[in-house]
Parts: C-alpha cells; sequence; structure tokens
C-alpha cells in the first residue's frame, strides 16, 4: 500500500509517495538523493544512518518513513549553511575525529544530538545521579565517560573512537550543542 507524505529534510519540503513499508533511509537516500545519512548494518546497530528528527536522533533505517509525515528531518548535510561547517563538523575536523569518513555523518548527527540531551538535562546510563540534586533539566556535565556512553550507538571501524570523543568534548565544553538542529 502507498502513502502520500511530506518531509521537511534539511529545510526543503519535499512531498513524495512511498511504500507503507519503506523506511526513512531508504526515503531519504534513493526518493531523495540525500547521500550524508549511509546505510551501514541496516539493523540499527551502526548508528551510521543517525539523522535528527525534531532535533532527536533516530537510526534512520529503523524508522518508517510514513511515521514520520511532516516532521523535520536534519541530515549532517543540513546542520550548517551550505559551504560551512556546523561546530561540530569543525571539530571533527579539527581533531583527526575521521579517517574513512563512511561513519561521520551519521558520528555529526549523533553528536549533536547528545550535546542538545545533555544540555536539557537528560542522564544517560552512566550520569552520576549521587549527592545534590541539580535539578530536573539542569544539564548534565559531558564528560568522557558520558560522551563515550551516550555515542556507544555510533560505530567506526577505523577505530577514531579516542579522537571523536576529544571532538565531542572540546565542542561540549565551548557551550555549542544541538542549537543549529532545532
Amino acid at each position: 500500500m502507498d502513502a502520500t507524505i511530506t518531509l521537511h529534510v534539511d529545510g526543503e519540503e519535499h512531498r513524495l509517495t512511498v511504500d507503507t513499508r519503506t523506511g526513512l533511509l531508504d526515503a531519504l537516500r534513493d526518493r531523495l538523493g540525500e547521500t550524508s545519512p549511509k546505510k551501514g548494518c541496516d539493523h540499527g546497530q551502526c548508528g551510521a544512518c543517525t539523522v535528527l528528527v525534531e532535533g532527536r536522533r533516530i537510526l534512520s533505517c529503523l524508522a518508517l518513513a510514513v511515521s514520520h509525515d511532516g516532521a523535520r528531518v536534519t541530515t549532517a548535510a543540513g546542520l550548517a549553511p551550505r559551504g560551512d561547517l556546523h561546530p561540530v563538523a569543525r571539530a571533527f575536523v579539527d581533531r583527526d575525529a575521521l579517517q574513512c569518513g563512511y561513519c561521520t555523518p551519521g558520528q555529526v548527527c549523533s553528536a549533536v544530538g547528545v550535546l542538545d540531551e545533555a544540555a536539557r538535562g537528560w542522564p544517560s546510563l552512566v550520569t552520576d545521579e549521587s549527592g545534590d540534586d541539580p535539578g530536573e533539566g539542569a544539564p548534565v556535565p559531558l564528560d568522557r565517560e558520558e560522551i563515550r556512553e551516550r555515542m556507544s550507538g555510533n560505530l567506526c571501524r577505523c577505530g577514531a573512537y579516542t579522537h571523536i570523543v576529544d571532538a565531542v568534548e572540546s565542542v561540549g565544553s565551548a557551550g555549542a550543542g544541538g542549537e543549529a538542529a532545532r
């Protein structure tokens, strides 16, 4: 069965008819020609397909396109104006947080999401919640362990993990975050 949906991808509205079983990743790549999100495992295990939907990171290979009708989808290519780099992408370049580059768009989208989640006070599995309660919604400090935990859904076959953590840490400490994806 087919359905007509509207996706707002990187600031542009797209109306398309898709089979209701079409994944968001396939709609983005095959129907809209978006090459930033990658198809790695197609099982939600590698994170190469990570995009931001309404500012929240999702694995686009696991999401049905029809479930996101009317949604604002941001790929790594749409994080900054054409010709510019988002602060997270700039940090990846400056800190050598990429080698082959295949996982980089998903890593960058995930990092933008991580920074936004931490700024909103969303805890992770390793967030230290002992001691004084800073209050609901208080920013979560991003130390290296916290970054590793939050980025653990994104694999890098080249093993650039230390540099990826360096990049995210540098942007987090500079106070930049996921604001560009909102």
